[in-house]
């Protein structure tokens, strides 16, 4: 059969544990999941096996909890630059078959066999021939989702992970993919869903079939995305193996080790991840204009909030006012100052970036000596750590709670999922 479009979505199920039990084949007889310490920084569940699954563990839930379902669980630490090495030995042989491979984080990633069936022919048949030498080849298992576009496709690769192997056509795909909870298309988050639910939306068929000017009321003009995606009308490409992504924002995140019921804990963590966005944005040779914190509490409610900046930066120190500047309006406090909620998970990003150049207009209403001081302080810094390691120079604000601020998010590859709504 030829298709006049054939997207396939591919997920290394459970990639972190996968590899380990690649590396390590003993481990796929014992509950095994990847995380940190429990006296660590990252004390979560990064990904778990098919023997944790069975007793409830679940990704992002703190090792606590996860002890408490299954005393005898085995944590494994990660080994990131093996997971970057053989991610990107699965996608060498998806370039071998086209030129249009889009990453979507590691261990998923968009294929698009559509040209090349006149090489491979059939791509349904050349998909299964990719998911085999992956086995074959590396010993590691992929979900794949085959369809006409990249939405559908990456709700293929979830539907049926005992096969590992879906195709949703423009014939069958009202009847598989209708009846699906409106939270397995893609982009929609807890909060999205949970406003569909509150106005009897539960399905992708009842998105499918509701007015665009309902969804418009209640999403504004993502709410025609929502529409178009649980219809099938999404066009939008797979890009090519070498197009690279313009980068529109640079942030850090990390879910600490205790709860941050104050603003000395806001700081201590604030000044941490301010100085890893810094860094990223010079070596990207970026400054940015707009700065945003994201902070989630203990009951996984979250907000965010954003502002534009007079001056575009990348130095730490005014990425950090802005971001307490931004905490102070927006956390309740009680009256002894402690935190009316306790927040868990805390995140500092910079976007609407800009080339970063050496001629740079003056402004009168800022301190231009003092930027050059503060920019030719945090070089020195980073000199330090780059030669020397990262805990090898701090500002002294981190040292008041060391088990705390004990991370470099920078480097520990720290990735929290996001809606796109």
């Amino acid at each position: 059969m030829k298709w006049d479009r054939c997207i396939v979505h591919s997920d290394l199920n459970h990639c972190y544990a996968q590899i380990e039990e690649m590396l390590c084949p003993d481990l796929r007889n014992v509950p095994m999941a990847v995380g940190g310490s429990e006296e660590s920084r990252h004390g979560i569940i990064l990904a778990k096996n098919d023997v944790a699954k069975e007793y409830g563990i679940k990704t992002a839930e703190s090792l606590r909890e996860a002890y408490k379902k299954c005393p005898k669980l085995l944590i494994v630490h990660p080994h990131y630059q093996e997971y970057i090495y053989y991610t990107e030995k699965v996608k060498d042989i998806y370039r071998e078959y086209t030129d249009r491979v889009e990453s979507f984080g590691l261990d998923e990633a968009w294929i698009d066999l559509t040209d090349s069936q006149a090489i491979f022919g059939d791509p349904v048949k050349c998909a299964k021939v990719i998911q085999n030498r992956i086995a074959d080849e590396l010993g590691l298992k992929v979900s794949m989702g085959i369809s006409f576009n990249k939405i559908f496709a990456k709700l293929g690769s979830d539907m049926d992970k005992e096969s590992g192997f879906s195709v949703i056509t423009k014939h069958n795909y009202k009847e598989l993919v209708y009846p699906l909870p409106c939270e397995e298309l893609l982009f929609v988050g807890r909060a999205t869903k949970e406003k569909l639910n509150a106005n009897g939306i539960y399905t992708i068929g009842d998105i499918a079939n509701c007015e665009i000017s309902h969804l418009n009321n209640l999403f504004g003009k993502n709410g025609e995305m929502l529409w178009r995606f649980a219809n099938g009308y999404d066009d939008t490409l797979v890009k090519h193996n070498d197009e690279k992504r313009e980068v529109k924002s640079v942030g850090n995140g990390i879910t600490a080790i205790r709860d941050l019921v104050n603003f000395n804990d806001v700081r201590m963590i604030f000044w941490v991840l301010s100085e890893s966005v810094a860094q990223r944005l010079k070596e990207i040779n970026k400054r940015a204009n707009v700065i945003s914190i994201s902070l989630r509490n203990n009951k996984l409610e979250s907000f965010t909030r954003q502002k534009k900046i007079s001056e575009s930066t990348n130095l730490s120190y005014e990425i950090m006012h802005v971001a307490m500047e931004l905490a102070y309006k927006n956390i309740e406090v009680n009256k002894d100052g402690t935190f009316k909620d306790k927040y868990r998970t805390v995140t500092i990003s910079a976007s609407k970036l800009e080339d970063d150049s050496d001629i740079i207009q003056m402004n009168l209403f800022i301190d231009e000596i003092r930027r050059r001081k503060d920019a030719d302080l945090e070089r020195a810094f980073e000199k330090v750590r780059n030669k020397y390691g990262h805990d090898k120079i701090c500002r002294l604000v981190v040292k008041m709670d060391e088990q705390l601020t004990d991370f470099n998010p920078k480097d520990d590859h720290v990735i929290h999922p996001e809606s796109w709504f």
